[in-house]
């Protein structure tokens, strides 16, 4: 794809030649000739002087690049536009695979493709252009909306309801049974009907291996937009607002609530029955025990303002010195008292 050709699709302003020939894009110390990458981080400023690419993302105040430029004000946005460009297009052909078992009373939109050694349950119904990759269990009376992607191995399990544009990557289960138990007198535990439901909304995409579970009354529910890394925990109950980010190992207890554009870092856990307000950012293997100001900036365990812990753990490597520095200042006090 000719340069000049990229920069009227990204909307960007372009500097230099506009017959250059891209190929791919690269990470800016890997790209070299052919290949397009972009800077948005000084950190890569050093990169940014030595790179061999042909041409680079990059804002209009960025200088010293020593390549053709596309100009934009968002160069990371821009950026993930332009892979979107170059990613493989292939999609299965719509149908349902012969290998594929699909009950009677389930609704399969034409142009949606079930895969092999699928099986959707009685009452299921699956919209328009979605596809289903290999080993997807769909439960009875599930619904799945348009231009969803769900990969192998997934399970979707009954009553759960996912809305239009959802990507569930491979290993995802939705709806198993929450964590409920009832102690009896003897010391054992009866389990508790699990019979809510999930509702996961538009445009939300989950990382490989994550769980969100059923409640036992009411429901699960993950907003729109929301994006759930690998391996992340959303118990019974929870409700997620729209726009969340939950990293790698989240884990997020039972009917929490968690507001709109939340960010919670890499092994973030969020006890039950609490809620997270607005806007909040919380670092990685942040604890939190109880609710949280919107707009809030938490670290630590148990949680306090990031400003607060960073100064807090700036200490806590001079612990040692100041416990030596204490002994000294009280042995002094003793003896000055024993004169």
């Amino acid at each position: 794809m000719k340069l000049s050709e990229l920069a009227a699709r990204l909307d960007c302003v372009i500097e230099g030649d506009g017959d250059i020939d891209i190929t791919r894009v690269a990470a800016i110390d890997d790209a070299g000739p052919g290949e397009l990458t972009f800077f948005a981080n000084p950190k890569y400023a050093d990169a940014l002087r030595r790179t061999r690419a042909s041409a680079m993302i990059a804002r209009p105040s960025v200088s010293g690049i020593p390549c053709a430029v596309l100009r934009t004000g968002e160069p990371y946005l821009t950026f993930a536009r332009a892979l979107g460009l170059f990613a493989d297009p292939w999609r299965p052909a719509p149908g349902i695979h012969r290998l594929a078992v699909v009950e009677p009373g389930a609704v399969v939109a034409p142009d949606a493709t079930i895969g092999p050694f699928v099986f959707v349950g009685e009452g299921a119904r699956i919209g328009a252009r979605t596809v289903l990759h290999s080993h997807v269990s769909v439960g009875r009376f599930a619904e799945i909306g348009a231009d969803c992607l769900i990969h192998a191995q997934v399970s979707i399990r009954e009553r759960v309801t996912l809305g239009d544009r959802v990507v569930l990557q491979d290993g995802v289960v939705i709806g198993a049974d929450g964590y409920g138990f009832a102690r009896r007198r003897d010391g054992s535990h009866e389990k508790i009907p699990q019979i809510g439901r999930v509702v996961v909304e538009d445009d939300v995409e989950i990382g490989a291996n994550t769980t969100v579970d059923r409640p036992a009354v009411g429901e699960t529910r993950i907003g729109a937009g929301s994006k759930i890394d690998n391996l992340v925990q959303v118990a019974h109950g929870v409700q997620v607002g729209k726009n969340v980010l939950l990293a790698a190992q989240v884990g997020v207890a039972g009917s929490a609530v968690i507001e709109d554009q939340v960010i919670l870092a890499g092994q973030v856990g969020v006890v039950g029955h609490l809620t997270i307000g607005k806007g909040t950012v919380a670092t990685a293997q942040t604890g939190i025990p109880h609710s949280v100001d919107p707009g809030s900036s938490v670290s630590g365990s148990p949680a306090i303002p990031t400003r607060d812990w960073l100064k807090a753990s700036a200490v806590f490597r001079r612990l040692p010195e100041l416990r030596r520095v204490l002994s000294d200042l009280e042995r002094r006090v003793t003896e000055l008292e024993k004169e």
